[in-house]
């Protein structure tokens, strides 16, 4: 079984991105005109339930996820590559560098508002209205208002939420809720952290903060670089498309 995938680019460079939860690969279409197509390939995997695999079931586990990112890219085949991950995506980039095994190199990461391997942590009070956002879009409307700052246009986040529900399975996006919030190898990150990181967090972003990045991924990774994007809250490649895409790049460039 192969997932659902969208191919950007034709460069020796390859690149792999791992989606968050509310949403498929589409929400980094805003990104698509500033990537050096000639440098790089972006792989963008819709996630089981999700985007162009909305049909397909599973357990809806970082395991599972990273296993058929493995799956994938060995059916293009991949054997070096850089990894990128929104959000729960973030968390789903570092089981995939553990879980790949010798056969394929991790040139680089870049985690995008990332969660850590430690997960979402989210306590009693916050549960809730995570929990609540499966069924309740008013709930997945307050948590995109919240993470980007409460400064943006209603209509966007509308669209946003709007969005969330088409493209993904109401099992998938409970299952992965449990994934990103519940699961924790942060013990593992040993074996993966001479990897060089970029840790990118948007300076609006009320949940992903660079403070809680440098208690985790940077305290994790022996070459560990945390950005703030101005002007930038959860989802920088809507917010700020061509400042993150350029960012994500230069880094990428480095460890080519």
């Amino acid at each position: 079984m192969t997932l659902g995938y969208t191919q950007m680019g034709s460069g020796a460079e390859k690149v792999l991105v791992f989606e968050g939860w509310f949403g498929d690969y589409s929400v980094w279409e805003p990104t698509f005109k500033g990537m050096d197509t000639d440098t790089f390939t972006y792989l963008f995997m819709d996630y089981r339930g999700y985007g162009k695999s909305a049909t397909q079931s599973g357990s809806y586990t970082m395991h599972e996820i990273a296993a058929d990112a493995l799956a994938l890219v060995q059916s293009l085949g991949w054997t070096e590559l850089h990894v990128v991950g929104h959000s729960m995506g973030g968390m789903a980039m570092q089981r995939f560098a553990l879980d790949t095994g010798a056969g394929i190199r991790v040139k680089s990461a870049v985690g995008v508002t990332p969660v850590p391997a430690s997960g979402g942590e989210l306590n009693e009070k916050v549960w809730p209205l995570f929990f609540g956002a499966i069924s309740n879009d008013d709930n997945r409307h307050a948590i995109i208002d919240f993470t980007t700052g409460n400064r943006l246009s209603p209509a966007w986040i509308k669209r946003m939420v709007a969005a969330s529900r088409a493209t993904t399975q109401e099992a998938a996006y409970a299952g992965y809720l449990h994934a990103w919030a519940l699961e924790n190898f942060s013990d593992e990150i040993s074996r993966i952290r001479h990897i060089p990181v970029l840790a990118c967090v948007g300076e609006h972003d009320k949940a992903i903060t660079a403070e809680g990045m440098q208690a985790t991924y940077a305290a994790w990774y022996d070459t560990c670089e945390v950005e703030v994007i101005g002007n930038a809250g959860h989802y920088p490649m809507q917010e700020t498309p061509l400042d993150l895409i350029t960012r994500m790049e230069t880094f990428m460039r480095k460890h080519a």
